[in-house]
């Protein structure tokens, strides 16, 4: 495998560029679901592991409640009550399908450091414990089937900074568990260290994360990689051999692949405005830097721009208020009103939404997650054409709901859009404005003036078998509704040009 791997210049890998079938698509859905889904306690669930061996936090003091100290009972012990008994790898993915996404997968890895592929690499991975399957390769099989494209997230490059080694009385610290907990290091210190506090990765753990990613490129072809913020600290090399390696593959394979990243100047940003001083020193320490421009496409977690781009970016977000990423106990999720209109604005800006869902330890999606993946995707059913395969338009929007910045974690947990807000897309000789709302009888879009009534063949409501009356002047088109139409959430008028 070594033989096979070189390194290209920036220079060179950037022309590399985004897929076209990327800009088209717009809606995935990948999962979080591991070993941390079994104790699903938030409020991030995905990083109880981190918090157990942390006094004082809210999942310690579950822990010990439940399964007693640290101490006495580790993250490992967890893995033998992960069996994962209802997964079904093709149920999933005919949800995804039903809700409309084009491209799906799972985390792979999380900064947990269990690998949910059949892997030679890593021995703590789900194919050898826990549910004792290949999930990564089950997954791929399956969304492939359901015509859609697979993705896998990687977060494995935070592990080295993940778990406390220099606690010596938990299993952290025990070189037994180093293949799961990370290569010991900073096991002199005397009091808990933030990430920024802690030694630099290794050449022989920056080894292991680039051929985990290899060893997955290799047995499941994905179509798209996405990196969370670790990825920005590995050093250049390794970064630049892995990107090298997957496009030399990609080529072979005749296939166009993405890559997604977290940009950490954006994080860097937010923890500026709300002073979190600990991810402040540590991007300070440990740099802030992502790929080049037109490399891969950036990601805002949890955010979304205030305004529209020139660039391609995602959101990833979760299907949950909490921000648990994964399954937790007593999970609140958003409403599906909220869903469609962070979709609708995040594609009119020139995004792409990325949408997480956390299946239970038994590897179930919840019934409330289900219900609204089910009623996004009738939504889609009827709007389709206003998402897919479109541009944004001359401009984004109009209405009162202004978004502050554009930066992470800024999203609203439910909507306050209101029907007023408007959000325009366009393909062919068609613009699309859609309404964040239901009008009543009659409804003005202001922005519409720029056109002249004899660019302006028809007007449509999607969903409604008829033309619209309608009117154009210097203050806008006005539109008169039909009394009777089943719209829910968000109307899509169709202005079809004459030219």
């Amino acid at each position: 495998m070594d033989d096979f791997i070189y390194s290209l210049p920036w220079s060179t890998l950037t022309t590399k560029g985004v897929p076209r079938w990327l800009y088209e698509f717009k809606f995935g859905i990948y999962t979080h679901w591991g070993v941390y889904s079994v104790p699903a306690c938030g409020p991030n669930g995905s990083w109880y592991p981190y918090f157990m061996y942390r006094q004082g936090s809210i999942q310690h003091q579950y822990h010990v409640k439940n399964y007693g100290d640290p101490s006495k009972f580790g993250y490992k012990d967890f893995i033998p009550m992960f069996k994962g008994e209802k997964f079904n790898a093709d149920d999933w993915a005919e949800l995804f399908k039903k809700a409309g996404a084009r491209f799906a997968g799972p985390v792979a890895e999380h900064h947990d450091g269990f690998s949910l592929w059949d892997s030679k690499v890593n021995e703590w991975n789900s194919a050898k414990m826990g549910p004792c399957r290949d999930v990564v390769g089950e997954l791929e099989k399956a969304i492939k089937r359901h015509g859609m494209k697979f993705m896998v997230a990687f977060h494995h490059a935070e592990n080295w900074w993940f778990f406390p080694h220099w606690k010596k009385e938990y299993d952290t610290s025990d070189p037994k568990y180093s293949g799961l907990y990370g290569p010991l290091h900073n096991q002199e210190a005397n009091r808990e260290l933030e990430w920024h506090e802690q030694d630099k990765p290794t050449q022989d753990f920056l080894e292991k994360w680039k051929n985990k990613i290899i060893e997955v490129i290799e047995k499941y072809r994905p179509d798209l990689m996405w990196f969370d913020f670790g990825f920005g600290w590995v050093r250049d090399s390794y970064r630049r051999e892995v990107i090298s390696y997957y496009f030399r593959r990609a080529y072979e394979w005749n296939k166009e692949v993405a890559l997604v990243f977290k940009p950490l100047s954006y994080h860097y940003r937010s923890a500026l405005r709300n002073k979190r001083e600990m991810w402040i020193k540590a991007y300070e320490k440990l740099g802030a830097p992502g790929l080049p421009p037109g490399l891969g496409v950036p990601d805002l977690e949890l955010g979304v721009m205030g305004d529209l781009t020139y660039h391609i970016w995602m959101t990833d977000t979760s299907i949950d208020k909490n921000g648990a990423w994964s399954y937790i106990q007593n999970i609140e999720y958003k409403s599906t009103r909220t869903l469609i209109h962070t979709l609708v604005d995040i594609v009119s800006k020139n995004g792409i939404l990325l949408l997480n869902v956390g299946p239970k330890a038994d590897g179930e999606i919840p019934e409330e997650a289900v219900k609204r993946l089910t009623e996004l995707g009738e939504w889609l059913n009827v709007n389709e054409e206003a998402i897919y395969g479109t541009v944004p338009w001359v401009i984004y929007g109009e209405g009162p709901t202004k978004i502050e910045d554009s930066l992470p974690f800024n999203e609203m947990k439910e909507s306050s859009f209101t029907v007023e807000d408007i959000r325009f897309t366009t393909k062919n000789k068609t613009v699309y404005a859609i309404s964040l709302g239901v009008p009543e009888e009659k409804f003005l879009i202001k922005s519409l003036r720029i056109l002249d009534k004899s660019e302006v063949d028809s007007v449509e409501l999607l969903g409604v078998e008829k033309d619209l009356k309608w009117s154009l002047d210097e203050n806008g088109m006005k539109i008169i509704l039909p009394q009777k139409k089943d719209v829910k959430h968000a109307c899509v008028f169709k202005i079809v040009l004459a030219k």
